[in-house]
């Protein structure tokens, strides 16, 4: 996909079939799928649906079950790439990782060390980088989008 000077590959979501349930499956429009498939009701379909509905947004994915980032503890599959216009420019929120709770102590022990691995993972790979991606932990699109203001 191109978008002004940029290229954005979607090679692997073209080779990739997504599988899921018909009742945990929502019909999108800014994804690079027709269906976001999503966990859990409460937390990853609300996400999804603000996605849809935030102007700021110009493309999505819920990252399916292959992409994976390599831990000391095991892979760890974050949830969302995010592109998000932010004044004329736009800008990719790589991983977004919607959880019920920001807090640690709310998460399970390996769970939360695999998150933070996964955080010191992309700022590693783009610390260099002119323009770089951004890893964010958001409970809701709208704490997603105080990152970009």
């Amino acid at each position: 996909m191109r978008r002004g000077d940029h290229f954005y590959a979607q090679a692997l979501f073209e080779q990739e079939e997504l599988k899921g349930y018909l009742k945990n499956t929502l019909e999108v429009q800014k994804s690079v799928y027709t269906h976001v498939v999503y966990d859990s009701g409460s937390v990853e379909k609300s996400f999804a649906e603000d996605l849809e509905k935030n102007e700021q947004v110009k493309v999505y994915a819920k990252l399916p079950p292959w992409f994976k980032v390599p831990t000391p503890l095991g892979s760890y599959n974050p949830d969302w790439a995010v592109v998000v216009e932010d004044g004329g420019e736009e800008k990719l929120y790589f991983v977004v990782e919607t959880k019920g709770s920001i807090w640690w102590d709310d998460l399970r022990h390996l769970e939360g060390a695999k998150i933070k691995c996964g955080e010191r993972h992309f700022e590693e790979i783009f610390r260099d980088a002119e323009e770089s991606a951004q890893y964010i932990k958001a409970t809701n699109v709208a704490g997603m989008m105080g990152y970009v203001e």
